[in-house]
């Protein structure tokens, strides 16, 4: 059987509103839980790419149609991962630092998930993948921004950018190493050869991750608004 939906597009019915299996058929030998396990297990070692119904029945000792008692497609089981994955930033801390000091801290914690899931990258923006744990995490975001007196439209755009932001720096730390001007001739380019010639100076006191949150959110949530408490 193909890894192809078997029902894809906008009126695909979400997997979270689905029954675990079908009424159907014997009594399931495996969970749903434990076939999002064992793909997430494939893709941690694998890749996404490696994460196909077929293999992910292997690693679970079974046949890949077996596994379209509990899923309909691969679209399916990528939502699932995607959810249980971010399921992991729990438990979510309390901002007795302040919000921002807070949301920092949530900001590095989704950066160590994307390094301890490369995968989630190529996944986490797919619409059909904000399960209960996406909605959780948004609501949770949007308790520690309560103190922030601004547009509510403006915290949701403050919370997705923070999200596309660390996933760059994931992006970025996933690929050190890869680019480099060593024997480049830069001749031809004046600027970055007296950038290159000028003193680096102190480092600064924060790190670029830290610096880069804090000037984003507070740009976004406290331009020409005024902070409760």
């Amino acid at each position: 059987m193909s890894d192809a939906p078997a029902s894809a597009g906008p009126d695909r019915q979400p997997i979270w509103s689905r029954p675990e299996r079908g009424t159907r058929g014997p009594t399931p030998a495996h969970s749903r839980d434990a076939i999002v396990g064992a793909a997430i297990t494939l893709a941690d070692a694998e890749g996404l790419a490696a994460v196909s119904m077929r293999a992910v029945a292997g690693a679970l000792g079974t046949g890949a149609g077996s596994l379209y008692r509990y899923l309909s497609s691969r679209d399916d089981l990528l939502d699932l991962m995607t959810d249980r994955a971010v399921g992991e930033l729990r438990p979510y801390p309390e901002a007795d630092g302040g919000w921002l000091d807070t949301m920092v801290l949530l900001g590095r914690r989704q950066l160590a998930l994307f390094g301890a899931h490369p995968w989630l990258l190529d996944v986490i923006n797919r619409p059909s993948g904000v399960g209960p744990e996406s909605l959780a995490w948004f609501d949770n975001c949007l308790r520690i921004l309560q103190p922030v007196r601004c547009p509510v439209a403006a915290k949701f755009e403050a919370i997705a950018m923070m999200t596309g932001v660390v996933s760059l720096f994931a992006r970025r730390e996933a690929a050190a190493g890869a680019f480099s001007l060593a024997g480049a001739d830069l001749t031809a380019y004046p600027h970055l050869v007296a950038a290159f010639g000028q003193p680096s100076g102190p480092a600064p006191r924060a790190d670029l991750v830290d610096r880069t949150l804090r000037a984003l959110l507070t740009g976004l949530l406290l331009a020409g608004s005024t902070e409760a408490g």
